[in-house]
């Protein structure tokens, strides 16, 4: 499952460009004009998290981990990110590869794993580096699946084509501080909802404000982070 994560709401419903607006302010001389750049939504929300700090990471490693029922998944991933390279350890194996031009079919499984786990990672980033590939709304005040508490809601929905899963669906909920606390994941945009989780246990690595375990409303299953390292 990749998680890449428009629906018409209420009187609370808005809809937001993905690029910023440039709102000009009065001349300080005959040759010069300041530009002051408003950021979107989506931007403040990505920046919420850290992503102003992302130019500063040459490296980032991570273990994605599920835990279901009994059962335990992991794979631990290093990503070097200003030159796309990616390496992932599962038990015994060992796969390395950079993620530039076209992907070798061999590896198509494995990159999906890659962009699945890095989503669950990053998402808020995703916010500003997938802005152009989907359509999204916000609506100032729902109620979350899981607290049942107001928060604000973004819902994001990509286009149906490109990605290994297009026109999947998102509903981020965060409150007035921007931090996502929990999200709907619908398949192919239905509407009714293919996974429901929590966004918790948050730690700041290097500016980076990352949730590092996810769980669902029901159920014992659990998605969380582990070794994560930050150069």
């Amino acid at each position: 499952m990749e998680l890449k994560i428009t629906i018409l709401s209420l009187a609370l419903l808005s809809m937001i460009s993905c690029k910023p607006e440039e709102k000009a302010r009065a001349p300080i001389s005959k040759k010069e004009t300041v530009v002051q750049k408003e950021l979107t939504l989506l931007e403040k929300v990505a920046n919420a998290h850290g992503l102003e700090n992302w130019k500063n990471v040459n490296e980032i490693q991570y273990t994605f981990n599920v835990d279901r029922d009994g059962n335990h998944f992991e794979r631990h991933w290093t990503w070097k990110p200003k030159t796309n390279d990616v390496s992932v350890v599962m038990g015994k194996d060992t796969i390395r590869y950079t993620r530039i031009g076209i992907i070798d079919s061999t590896l198509i499984k494995t990159d999906g794993g890659f962009i699945n786990d890095k989503y669950w990672l990053l998402a808020p980033f995703n916010l500003v580096w997938d802005c152009e590939s989907f359509e999204y709304t916000h609506e100032e005040k729902a109620t979350a699946p899981i607290s049942k508490t107001a928060m604000q809601k973004l819902t994001i929905v990509y286009g149906d084509k490109g990605g290994y899963t297009p026109g999947d669906a998102y509903d981020l909920y965060f409150g007035d501080d921007l931090i996502i606390r929990e999200w709907v994941f619908r398949k192919a945009n239905t509407e009714a909802p293919s996974l429901v989780t929590s966004w918790e246990n948050y730690e700041d690595f290097k500016g980076l404000k990352i949730a590092k375990t996810h769980k669902k409303d029901e159920g014992n299953w659990t998605l969380s982070f582990s070794n994560i390292s930050v150069k």
